[in-house]
């Protein structure tokens, strides 16, 4: 299934660190940090040790599993034990009397805020990413809904895009295309790629000479200055060319005040059917990619919460509570124009999807300011995501 679009007003290799996740900065906002800060080295590596173990098999660990891991170097009846007090704090839970245990929420908290980096993709991943931004061509929706895609298939979860705003962008070409005598279309070309519509109504009959001519007018009072400013025109021509000149100006007018928009990509939603074992939990999740607005909401909240990563209740919406949403803002020169994210079960392997929204957000905002990616992809040091930029959506009037 290819990535979707809504508009709406206003397994690669695993590359993981094999020396485990390494103590890092303090507990983020999905928890209270005197509750973190209980957890003493051994049981902290043993609760390490378990998440990423269940993230692996999706099966209930048991202290056989991880006696002997880094951190873990004392006897499987001191695992047990250190195992029962987790539970009772919370961080695990066991799902039947003689299984072994699994994270919480709680749990997979822990996990993250202590990873110290997010991990990095393989060199087949990042060569896939380079060569992905250095090829892609097309109008800026074309990229996003590709974008949705790449980063779909770099994680293996549902990919979500929403694409950048740009009431800042500023004009490169306006085009007037005649449909009839008395009718033609506006075509404003915006620096960022994006690219704007708008018919226009003409008061007498207009050749395409004079549209071209009264297009190349305006242009050349407005390139450069931002759609939702554009540069005044003086039309100071009578006939159908000044009329020509005063729609065109009208209409370019209403393209900058028109109501915002944002446009949404969601790929791979289709692989969710493989990452949850209950159907009614794959028909919730499905459900509400299909709607997408509510992913959109859930999206910027956790960016205004300054977080990276939301799991399970930690979003407070319930048909989610089995997922995790892990997002990386996409900024072009400093300033916060988009949004990548993966939604995947709350057993996602957290390392590579921060790798991969944040690599893939990087590059994305790089290729739309008008590079080719830059330098290499690199999994690095995950940051928390504050503040949006308001939005208006690209393509708009199609």
């Amino acid at each position: 299934m290819g990535p979707t679009r809504t508009t709406r007003p206003r397994r690669a290799q695993d590359d993981r660190d094999p020396a485990g996740p390494a103590p890092g900065p303090p507990p983020g906002p999905g928890a209270p940090p005197s509750e973190h800060a209980a957890l003493d080295p051994r049981k902290a590596a043993i609760l390490q040790a378990v998440v990423a173990e269940y993230i692996e098999t999706a099966q209930p660990v048991g202290s056989g599993h991880i006696t002997g891991t880094p951190g873990v170097e004392v006897s499987s009846a001191t695992v047990r034990s250190e195992m029962v007090a987790l539970e009772r704090d919370g961080y695990l839970t066991q799902p039947h009397t003689s299984a072994g245990r699994i994270p919480t929420d709680k749990g997979y908290r822990f996990f993250v805020d202590h990873l110290g980096r997010p991990g990095a993709l393989g060199a087949h991943e990042r060569q896939e990413v380079r060569r992905f931004f250095a090829h892609v061509h097309g109008e800026v929706e074309e990229l996003l809904g590709r974008t949705s895609g790449l980063l779909a298939d770099l994680t293996d979860y549902a990919a979500v895009v929403v694409g950048p705003g740009h009431e800042s962008a500023t004009l490169r070409s306006v085009q007037l295309v005649g449909l009839s005598p008395r009718l033609a279309l506006l075509v404003a070309v915006l620096a960022d790629g994006a690219v704007e519509k708008r018919t226009v109504e003409l008061a007498a009959d207009t050749s395409d000479d004079v549209l071209a001519r009264a297009a190349a007018h305006i242009t050349a009072h407005v390139r450069g200055t931002p759609l939702a400013r554009p540069a005044s025109v003086p039309d100071g021509r009578d006939g159908a060319l000044g009329g020509a000149v005063r729609a065109g100006v009208e209409a370019l007018s209403q393209l900058g005040a028109a109501e915002e928009h944002e446009h949404v990509f969601v790929g791979g939603s289709s692989r969710m059917a493989a990452a949850f074992d209950a159907v009614e939990t794959v028909r919730s999740v499905l459900s509400i990619l299909e709607q997408q607005l509510v992913v959109v909401e859930l999206v910027e909240q956790i960016l205004d919460r300054g977080l990276s990563v939301a799991i399970g209740a930690e979003h407070g919406f319930e048909p989610l509570a089995a997922c995790a949403l892990v997002v990386a803002p996409v900024q072009i020169e400093g300033e916060v124009a988009g949004t990548v994210g993966v939604l995947g079960p709350t057993r996602m392997h957290y390392p590579r999807a921060l790798a991969a929204v944040q690599v893939v957000g990087e590059q994305l905002g790089a290729h739309l300011a008008g590079g080719r990616g830059g330098s290499e992809p690199e999994g690095s040091e995950g940051g928390d995501a504050r503040g949006r930029a308001r939005r208006r959506g690209v393509g708009r009037g199609r």
